[in-house]
């Protein structure tokens, strides 16, 4: 059989290729390579399809999140409650500027922050709260509020993987005080590089945000704070602004092979058999699926099996913040938050990406129903 690869970008990069040649000739004529008009372009066009007033432009995801913190003025010693079970720049930003990353376990269903646990992580040293729209899901951001307005919270969303995403209607990035995205190439919507943006409804934080990335200097050469290098380049810009309005197509594909997966599971006897728990849509909202994870027991025996029959798989996330040597400081051991650990042990992506064949989609159930034995029968039905 052929290869089902994790992702394939060269598959997507293959309809679009004559739009971003000419996306990155328009830059190169230019010559105008560091902000400029094609990333104030880029800026309006996210903010409007984020439902938001504001989008500013930056480097990567990581710095999205660590200037959204430093626009709050976040101090040394200070506290942020976010997941354990995240991509490492989540509390990584955190602890950059010198303060502490509280940790609240996570919904064993969508893999996000529990509400349920906040007030009880509230101390008077709290600043703000980073609720993580994991793998294109937005958090229960009601409760989430409701708790941050008690309190007199800010709330980050980091939603890194979750453009287009939306909760009751509200899209992701546009509910809190501040929505950082990434535009890693991995993403549904992917740059050639590294990029990221910040997103706000509240003017003074987004001019906050806009001073902080040019190092704090308006007029040039005149810093009123200290704030660094974290400015968008105009080719991830433009190459951006050619892929944003192919975003909703894709997102459909993805949904459509979400589907597909859930049928051909169903299908298989796997998930009547409890050996296999598909992906949980909330139900409230709009899930893009920036990634398909399964949770399945023999999960490394399982994504051996797959690796040597040519399918891609990715754990994310196998070791939770908490248990990371960098936080070891922090003493929190094994069973502390126990929902993310068990998560971290049985979680496995499979390729989600939007230009999967159902042919493929069925090699790679095939494959997973051949591991734990499935029904013969079933499995001779795709050979």
């Amino acid at each position: 059989m052929n290869s089902v690869p994790l992702l394939d970008l060269k598959a997507q990069y293959a309809t679009i290729r004559a739009e971003v040649r000419a996306a990155v000739d328009r830059v190169l004529e230019s010559q105008y390579f560091i902000l400029g008009p094609e990333v104030e372009a880029l800026e309006a066009e996210v903010a409007a399809y984020c439902h938001c007033q504001y989008g500013i432009g930056v480097s990567s995801g990581s710095d999205a999140l660590l200037v959204a913190l430093m626009a709050i003025d976040l101090q040394p010693g200070e506290e942020v409650i976010t997941t354990p079970y995240t991509f490492f720049a989540t509390a990584g930003a955190i602890a950059r500027l010198g303060a502490k990353p509280v940790f609240v376990d996570i919904d064993p269903l969508t893999y996000n922050l529990d509400p349920a646990r906040l007030e009880a992580a509230v101390t008077p040293r709290t600043r703000a709260i980073i609720p993580v729209h994991l793998y294109g899901q937005m958090a229960d951001m009601d409760p989430v509020m409701a708790v941050a307005e008690r309190h007199s919270l800010y709330v980050i969303e980091d939603a890194a993987q979750a453009i287009g995403a939306e909760y009751k209607g509200q899209r992701a990035g546009s509910i809190g005080h501040l929505g950082c995205f990434s535009f890693f190439p991995s993403k549904n919507l992917g740059g050639v590089g590294d990029g990221g943006m910040v997103t706000s409804n509240d003017a003074a934080l987004a001019d906050k945000v806009r001073l902080l990335r040019g190092h704090g200097a308006r007029p040039k050469y005149h810093h009123s704070v200290v704030g660094g290098n974290f400015r968008l380049d105009a080719l991830q810009a433009a190459v951006l602004r050619v892929k944003l309005p192919y975003l909703d197509g894709w997102t459909t594909a993805r949904q459509h092979n979400a589907d597909t997966y859930r049928r051909l599971f169903i299908e298989s006897g796997l998930v009547a058999d409890e050996q296999i728990v598909l992906p949980v849509d909330a139900g409230n909202g709009r899930h893009i699926y920036n990634q398909f994870v399964i949770r399945v027991e023999q999960r490394d025996a399982l994504a051996a099996y797959l690796n040597e029959r040519g399918i891609g798989t990715e754990v994310y996330y196998p070791v939770p913040m908490h248990r990371l040597e960098c936080f070891a400081e922090m003493e929190l051991a094994v069973g502390a938050f126990p929902e993310s650990e068990a998560a971290a042990l049985e979680t496995l992506a499979l390729p989600i990406y939007p230009e999967l064949s159902e042919a493929m989609l069925a090699q790679v159930v095939q494959a997973i129903t051949a591991f734990y034995g499935g029904s013969a029968s079933w499995r001779a039905s795709f050979c």
